[in-house]
């Protein structure tokens, strides 16, 4: 599976929310409407991302969190993106810098290899070329999809 596959304009929100939990219930929320669980799944996958946010939170500094789960009821992996330009000051970071983008990566139970790799590949867009602050500056989530596709390109 690659990047590309993963990521689309449907799948990238503005996050209303200054909050930790607001925020990533957003992006639970957006993943759902997209078919990632079904809706009588939302609520396990909620507790699994939240237990996994609690063993160690997945800020990993410069402004970017990366929470990412496999779960076995995953229809349709996909990666979510949430960004908050005044940043979510209680996501906790390694920099203890505030966190402003939130990259949701859900796979299913099985896909090991995948979630690897395309947690590498993530971050590894995200620190080139100024990508993550592109995304940050964008006013709209079409205009953080072209950041996404010029990037991917």
């Amino acid at each position: 599976m690659e990047l590309h596959d993963m990521i689309a304009e449907e799948r990238i929100c503005l996050i209303e929310e200054t909050q930790k939990k607001a925020a990533l219930l957003q992006l639970i929320g957006r993943a759902v409407r997209e078919g990632a669980v079904a809706e009588e799944d939302a609520a396990p996958l909620t507790e699994k991302i939240f237990y996994r946010e609690a063993l160690m939170s997945t800020g990993i500094g410069i402004g970017i969190a990366i929470p990412h789960v496999r779960f076995e009821k995953v229809r349709r992996q996909m990666i979510v993106i949430g960004i908050q330009p005044r940043g979510i000051p209680d996501y906790p970071s390694i920099d203890d810098q505030p966190v402003q983008l939130v990259v949701l990566i859900l796979m299913g139970k099985n896909q090991h290899r995948e979630y690897v790799e395309l947690l590498s590949a993530i971050v590894r867009v995200l620190k080139t070329d100024n990508v993550k602050q592109k995304l940050v500056d964008a006013p709209r989530p079409d205009a953080a999809w072209a950041v996404f596709r010029e990037a991917l390109s």
